[in-house]
């Protein structure tokens, strides 16, 4: 198992096409990070449930998964599970995301995600964000489209409880979903856990790399 850090990390992109998107695939890699460096600065952009209760929820729970940071999230209106139809719109707030940071990392969903809001944003974000290092999220459905990650963030069993705890108490308006729980959650993220030789972790798709390995 080869362990490669970002280097210098001061600036971080996040995407989502729903609320809870990046709490449910990245939120322990969020805390990780920010807990890690203090002041780091969170750009995120999630592209529906803007005027609603989920944009409270989402407003509520990012400051809590990003703790100590410059955080900074657009919430937009467009409609649940219609971003083909609203795709230059989409495309529009991906450009002005790209436009105003130049991150060093970039969180967003995978390109083989079986949601087609989550796969459209996956397609947009390589059109804005060309030479940055980007990594899919995963999340749990009813699809059954989780596939074989090719990158690994380990976390610490303290961070796997936090995150799911979080979960929990931050978006009352999915606690009725089926897969909306604990054993969920945890249980991918003990799965990921096991195949990147650690307790706990969150898996993500890398589609492009660059490596330097001469320095």
């Amino acid at each position: 198992m080869i362990r490669l850090g970002a280097g210098s990390l001061n600036r971080i992109a996040a995407v989502g096409a729903h609320c809870d998107d990046l709490a449910i695939g990245a939120g322990g890699t969020l805390l990780t990070l920010c807990l890690a460096r203090p002041g780091l600065r969170v750009d995120a952009l999630v592209l529906s449930g803007g005027g609603s209760e989920r944009e409270e929820e989402e407003r509520a729970a990012l400051a809590a998964f990003c703790p100590g940071a410059e955080l900074h999230l657009t919430v937009l209106k467009l409609p649940d599970g219609r971003l083909p139809a609203h795709w230059e719109e989409a495309k529009a707030a991906v450009e002005e995301l790209r436009g105003r940071t130049d991150p060093d990392l970039v969180l967003a969903p995978r390109t083989d995600d079986a949601h087609q809001d989550h796969r459209g944003l996956a397609q947009l974000v390589p059109t804005a964000f060309r030479d940055h290092l980007v990594l899919g999220y995963e999340i749990v459905k009813w699809d059954g489209d989780l596939g074989r990650p090719t990158a690994y963030q380990p976390l610490s069993p303290e961070i796997a409880e936090r995150k799911v705890h979080l979960l929990q108490e931050h978006y009352p308006s999915q606690r009725h979903r089926p897969w909306y729980d604990r054993e969920a959650f945890l249980g991918l993220a003990r799965i990921r856990g096991i195949e990147s030789q650690t307790r706990y972790a969150e898996a993500f798709a890398v589609t492009k790399l660059t490596l330097d390995l001469g320095e």
